[in-house]
């Protein structure tokens, strides 16, 4: 029996097998993504204030400013698909897109659905005290914690600073250098690392009551939850969708 997994508010999804990409693209996307991190460098301090703002109406309404919240799921959509093209994960070659919106032909997907209420006691705490347990999990994944663990060890420990997910990235990468192909497993891993972290941060940032959940959902599909954006055929009648069958004539 297939274990009943609840959907979290949070999905993250990804092409559900990794793209064949240049063997040697990911050598210079660094520089290709220069102008992409110019521009997040400004959104993210606008995020943090828009969280401060958050912050204080959830406190006094227990409601997210819509108009907030979108702005800031803008935010973190924008960066999962640079991390996605880049070092977070190296599975496209395709260049990410410069909009808050969701872009429904790229290949990785964010969404938080939106929360009517939320709780003003909990907004004092989550962020700083609940959410401990999950920074020292996500520093590990995604950097600090790994080189923290490390530091003192080794007489060179930067290999460390990007976590686990910036050494697997740098693993695949050689891989793929070499043979042209991003190891299955490998991709499903780092998908499912960066997916924790995407959720930690979704839950710092105020956007859901809903505790991140501690199971490494891989692959490039989140389970549970509505797909970002949908794949599925619109349905017959609409338009767009298959025509209906006319039934066969009686003899």
């Amino acid at each position: 029996m297939t274990e009943y997994r609840p959907p979290y508010p949070v999905r993250v999804d990804g092409a559900a097998e990794p793209e064949a990409v240049s063997r040697g693209l990911w050598l210079v996307k660094w520089l290709l993504l220069v102008p992409h991190l110019v521009v997040l460098v400004f959104l993210w301090l606008a995020f943090y204030a828009v969280g401060i703002v958050a912050f204080f109406a959830i406190l006094v309404t227990g409601r997210y400013p819509r108009g907030l919240f979108d702005f800031n799921i803008g935010v973190m959509r924008w960066s999962w698909r640079v991390h996605y093209y880049g070092y977070g994960a190296l599975a496209t070659d395709r260049y990410p897109p410069f909009t808050l919106a969701e872009v429904a032909d790229y290949p990785a997907h964010l969404d938080v659905a939106y929360p009517e209420r939320l709780s003003r006691g909990l907004v004092l705490i989550k962020w700083w005290l609940l959410a401990i347990p999950q920074y020292v999990i996500v520093g590990i994944f995604v950097g600090g914690g790994l080189w923290f663990g490390a530091h003192g060890r080794h007489s060179s420990d930067a290999w460390a600073a990007g976590g686990l997910v910036g050494l697997l990235v740098l693993i695949a990468g050689i891989v793929i250098l070499f043979t042209g192909r991003y190891p299955r497993s490998l991709y499903d891993f780092i998908l499912g690392m960066d997916r924790w972290a995407l959720r930690v941060a979704a839950y710092a940032a105020l956007m859901t009551d809903r505790y991140p959940p501690f199971r490494l959902d891989q692959g490039g599909t989140d389970p549970g939850s509505t797909p970002a954006v949908s794949t599925a055929p619109p349905p017959s009648g609409v338009p767009g969708g298959p025509s209906p069958v006319a039934p066969a004539p009686v003899a």
